[in-house]
């Protein structure tokens, strides 16, 4: 996941598309990573930028923490997500 780190505004994309499903479904659990996501790309531009670390960014242990949740909350939103979405069947209209 270096290219998160290298390019932090990719972490734009999964922002999007939860909160496209947060519209789409009115699911709590899928605005929960959208709100995360979005969160975590000033937190990276910070880092990159070395606003928010003192010299040595090269040892990231915070994102043994940051990469995991992200993860769980993100894959746990999308199986509640797409349940929602196949509950719901199509539109009729």
């Amino acid at each position: 996941m270096s290219y998160l780190i290298e390019q932090p505004a990719l972490g734009l994309i999964p922002a999007l598309v939860f909160l496209g499903l947060y519209l789409g479904t009115k699911r709590r659990p899928a605005l929960i990573p959208a709100l995360l996501w979005a969160g975590y790309v000033p937190y990276e531009f910070g880092m990159k930028l070395r606003i928010l670390c003192s010299g040595e960014c090269n040892i990231r242990v915070d994102l043994l923490l940051i990469y995991p949740v992200l993860a769980v909350v993100s894959l746990t939103a999308l199986l509640v997500s797409v349940s929602a979405l196949f509950r719901k069947g199509p539109s009729a209209g």
